[in-house]
């Protein structure tokens, strides 16, 4: 179904935003003063109602994680699922997995432009409340990942923040001095994760280029944007190298497909980037899109060649072949330091003590910073869709603009789903140490059709909202999702406490018993949302993030 062409889609959406006020004008507006946190009546209700949904899902995804190893994330459904427990891992494979996560970081982004928004029209100071409220979150998601669940978003949230504030404001000089003892470390044996943030913070600098760069670069005549000419010299060197790389028969293999498919991706970008730099006040929305599409593509790409390529065992015959044969051992080698690491995390998960689980998870804690940074490009990405939306009033005004909401409703969930259960055709599952099952290839699909879905989803909820039928009746989730902190970390806690080994032990709980509990857990939370927003502005902990935030005690009492 050719559903949804990112530009067509996107184009839709683009008419939409105003034409006054370009982006870097928006984000570089002078603000002066003290920034005091928001009052209930201030807020924009409709993402309440949009964060309590996302949640409900957010733990439909999470309780197998509870249940599971955390490597599974990236194994697909479970192997060797019956019946009901089957039906159950499907339908949250391809209906809310993936799309939740991406609908939380919308309006994550969507909470940023609001406080800068409020901050510019009062002229007040946005940039160090927003330093503190971020760096809280990350105590926050470090506290629960270490002392709680290793399957933490918050600091990732966190770290992705960080990250939008370098896109927006950061300044290259800075950035390359940040990058200088990063490479050092990276060197080092052992330390070579740093690479990982490394990169995340150079993707970071060369994006602002296109989203606040003027420069120009001029070439026998050929005027072109600054970062249009580096995708365009990075890709030439990269197609290059690939050329090399595919005429040297006793050369590197694995290096030859990604080379080649991200080459030729910055090739594309560079084009598309120099026609579509102006105007000014569309380039984070572009950019947005950019970045998501860009990596899901690429794992599409690469998946697609590895699976289309025949499998042949290498022989001893040539150099070649005996280096194959160096790089399958080295994946064995891989393969069993992986299960022997999901061996270990069932035992403690499931027969540790709570201290041996503290550690384990403080011992990982690093390389989670590590992969956050990577993650942070993604997050990035849905934050400016994020932005976009508020900036551009369509969330503020939300009555005014159904017509759009009702276009990411018809496009957005039947091609976001359709993209992934086409992928569903290919592989289910992985299978460990086979790089041609086709699961890379089914789950970049998956993952490019996660965008439309959680558009479409957003745009479900605005709509029952905002209609004179039973479906609006959906505003009860309003309070969930106003505390939305507090109730993910109570998740965390009861979750912990009844399935790992140091509580009730009910690890391993089957998938369809897991959305019972789910819904039990949920039928508590909604109604306690309720009776204590009845009494109190805040829930607690969203009380002591914004405590901290803005250097003041916040009046709990209505």
């Amino acid at each position: 179904m050719d559903w949804f062409d990112a530009k067509s889609a996107f184009d839709r959406l683009l008419k939409h935003t105003p034409k006054g006020k370009s982006l870097e004008a928006e984000i570089q507006a002078p603000i002066t003063g003290v920034l005091t946190s928001v009052t209930p009546n201030q807020r924009i209700q409709d993402l309440d109602v949009v964060r309590g949904f996302a949640l409900i899902g957010i733990m439909l995804m999470n309780i197998e994680f509870f249940n599971r190893t955390t490597h599974g994330i990236t194994e697909g459904m479970p192997i060797g699922l019956r019946g009901l427990d089957w039906a159950t891992s499907w339908f949250i494979a391809y209906f809310v997995q993936g799309k939740f996560w991406t609908i939380f970081s919308l309006l994550f982004g969507m909470g940023f432009a609001v406080m800068l928004t409020r901050a510019e029209r009062a002229e007040r100071d946005f940039l160090w409340p927003y330093l503190r409220r971020i760096g809280a979150l990350a105590v926050f998601g470090a506290a629960n990942y270490i002392f709680l669940w290793d399957g933490d978003i918050l600091f990732s949230y966190a770290l992705g923040a960080g990250a939008l504030l370098l896109l927006l404001y950061g300044k290259w000089k800075h950035i390359l001095i940040a990058l200088v003892p990063l490479v050092a470390v990276g060197f080092i044996p052992g330390f070579d994760s740093v690479w990982g943030i490394a990169a995340a913070l150079v993707s970071i600098g060369v994006n602002s280029l296109y989203l606040r760069g003027e420069r120009r670069v001029n070439i026998r005549g050929a005027s072109l944007p600054l970062f249009s000419f580096i995708q365009l010299v990075l890709g030439s060197v990269g197609a290059i190298a690939a050329v090399v790389l595919w005429s040297l028969p006793d050369g590197p293999k694995e290096p030859r497909i990604p080379v080649t498919i991200v080459s030729i991706g910055m090739l594309v970008i560079g084009v598309l980037a120099a026609k579509f730099h102006n105007p000014v006040e569309l380039r984070g929305l572009r950019l947005g899109v950019a970045i998501y599409v860009f990596v899901c593509v690429m794992m599409t790409m690469v998946g697609t060649v590895q699976y289309l390529t025949p499998n042949v065992p290498p022989t001893a015959s040539t150099a070649a072949d005996h280096k194959a044969q160096n790089a399958a051992a080295e994946r064995a080698k891989r393969l069993a330091k992986r299960q022997e690491e999901k061996r270990s995390e069932v035992l403690i998960l499931s027969k540790g003590s709570y201290l041996e689980a503290i550690e384990w998870r403080a011992g990982k804690f690093p390389m989670k910073v590590a992969r956050d940074a990577g993650f942070a490009v993604i997050l990035v990405a849905m934050f400016l869709l994020g932005v976009w939306f508020v900036r551009s009033g369509v969330m503020e005004n939300a009555q005014a603009h159904l017509a759009l909401f009702r276009k990411l409703v018809l496009y957005g969930i039947p091609g976001g789903i359709g993209l992934g259960l086409l992928g569903s055709l290919i592989a289910v599952s992985s299978t460990p140490g086979d790089d041609h099952d086709g699961f890379l290839m089914a789950r970049g699909l998956a993952m490019l059709g996660n965008l439309p879905a959680c558009l479409g989803y957003v745009g479900m909820i605005i709509l029952m909202l905002h209609s004179n039928s039973a479906f609006a009746k959906i505003r009860v989730l309003a309070p969930f999702g106003r505390m939305a902190l507090t109730n993910y970390l109570t998740q965390s806690v009861v979750c912990s406490l009844y399935f790992y080994g140091y509580g009730l032990g009910h690890w391993g709980m089957a998938r369809a018993s897991q959305v019972v509990f789910v819904a039990v857990v949920l039928s508590l939370q909604i109604p306690f949302s309720h009776w204590w927003l009845a009494r109190y502005r805040f829930g607690p902990l969203e009380w002591l993030w914004r405590g901290f935030t803005y250097r003041e005690t916040p009046v709990m009492r209505p």
